[in-house]
């Protein structure tokens, strides 16, 4: 009798666990659809992007790490540079009401705008249901999709995980490597790196 019960606390347990544990998006696997309004009223699916490069970038303005890109100018010109070229580029708050980097759908805009941002669209996240679906853990997180629909990329926008704005000079940006690559018809040499940054506040 107290192996049945110790096994039905663990088979509980396992359910458990499982339902707060975010999904896994499996590098060069096909990408998790999701609908969304943006900060601007319109609608979107990712499915609708079927056919082009697609950037998730997830971004809260009050995290630091997101500072040292938008202050820097770093994450406006690479929205810039590949939104020129046909790559939808959505930037992603997963913030919930009442947490660090929540902020209104008119806030974002008016971020974007200060910081001269120039994304295909913003997102208005705050229930976690696509920074979980993505299993986003830190700000900036990103992802690559190609056109087919897989993930060719995730995780670190480069590989100097600082604050310093100086850093950005100096650092490989893994964003643009597997853009340019896969845009080129080659292989992504680092396809998965380790997110950093602030976590996200879901």
């Amino acid at each position: 009798m107290l192996k049945v019960k110790m096994m039905f606390v663990c088979i509980i347990s396992m359910i458990l666990f499982s339902a707060i544990v975010p999904a896994q998006v499996v590098t060069n696997q096909m990408a998790p659809d999701f609908s969304f309004s943006d900060t601007n009223g319109q609608k979107h699916s990712l499915s609708d992007y079927k056919g082009k490069f697609v950037v998730l970038e997830w971004f809260q303005p009050d995290c630091p790490f997101v500072k040292k890109h938008y202050n820097s100018g770093n994450m406006p010109q690479l929205q810039k540079q590949y939104t020129a070229k046909g790559v939808i580029w959505l930037s992603i708050n997963s913030s919930a009401p009442g947490k660090e980097g929540n902020h209104t759908a008119q806030e974002l805009n008016q971020y974007m705008k200060d910081k001269t941002g120039s994304p295909t669209a913003v997102f208005v996240d705050s229930d976690g249901k696509v920074g979980r679906l993505y299993a986003a853990q830190t700000t900036p997180s990103m992802f690559v999709i190609d056109p087919k629909g897989a993930v060719i990329y995730q995780g670190a926008i480069d590989d100097t995980p600082s604050a310093d704005i100086e850093d950005v000079k100096t650092a490989k940006n893994y964003v643009s490597a597997a853009l340019d690559a896969a845009m080129n018809g080659n292989p992504v040499a680092v396809p998965t790196t380790k997110s950093y940054g602030c976590s996200v506040k879901y």
